[in-house]
């Protein structure tokens, strides 16, 4: 593998630094765990749970703290939007045309960035969580399958707050939703977890990457748990504009 360090642009670097302060205008950002030094500028995957539209600014917001500038893998429509589009692109980070037959480009796109010394963040659930407890859906095969033909490694990033900023109809809500944050100022809560053990080396492997990708989610499940210690089964904050889906809820792999 090339391990030669990416560069994160003059553009992302300015984006990270002003989402920290629109994350910390709405709410009130607590960052715990680490990343390890030697993996900070890369190669490494960041997996993260997905439970808001207001994530991605939580993310660039907690990443920017550890002095981190990850490449996000990002859905095809923000990087259709009019100036968004171009600065994502220019930033590095990588398109995804998911329900296309185009979808598998992406993780070519990835595995190139790894293997040039990026760090990636990909949210593993595909989409925001629809479980009704808002805990860690049965996960895509995405993000096992990018570190395990990469070999780099994964931390799992727990975060719990941000469906206090933004509902899940945003931009429908949005307004409404900012203006309660800014009187209220929730507590966002990020966790950088351990490196997962994957436990597999070779995605040819029948089943392997299913497999990966229950720990990852494993992990990320975790990982949240000590964030929302008061909220075991349902959240507190209740968002009356997100459908609930079963059909991909977890399962935890037995130990």
């Amino acid at each position: 593998m090339n391990t030669s360090t990416w560069q994160p642009p003059l553009i992302w670097r300015a984006a990270l630094l002003l989402a920290r302060g629109l994350v910390g205008l709405l709410a009130r950002l607590d960052v715990t765990g680490d990343v390890p030094t030697h993996l900070r500028r890369g190669p490494l995957v960041l997996t993260a749970n997905h439970i808001s539209p207001f994530d991605p600014l939580v993310m660039a917001a907690a990443c920017q703290t550890r002095g981190i500038a990850p490449r996000i893998m990002a859905t095809a429509g923000l990087f259709r939007v009019p100036v968004l589009g171009a600065a994502m692109r220019h930033a590095g980070h990588i398109r995804v045309d998911r329900g296309t037959s185009a979808v598998h480009r992406a993780l070519d796109d990835a595995a190139s960035a790894v293997a040039s010394g990026s760090v990636i963040l990909i949210y593993p659930e595909g989409r925001i969580g629809l479980d009704p407890g808002m805990w860690p859906e049965r996960g895509k095969t995405g993000a096992a399958r990018l570190a395990l033909a990469c070999g780099a490694p994964v931390i799992p990033i727990a975060q719990w707050g941000a469906h206090e900023v933004l509902p899940y109809q945003a931009p429908r809500g949005m307004l409404r939703g900012i203006a309660h944050a800014l009187w209220r100022r929730p507590v966002i809560r990020v966790h950088f977890g351990a490196p997962v053990d994957l436990g597999e080396t070779n995605t040819a492997t029948p089943g392997a990457a299913r497999r990966a990708t229950d720990r990852i989610i494993d992990a990320l499940t975790d990982t949240l748990a000590p964030l929302r210690p008061d909220e075991p089964d349902l959240p507190r904050h209740i968002d009356p504009s997100r459908p609930a889906d079963t059909s991909r809820a977890h399962r935890r792999r037995s130990a």
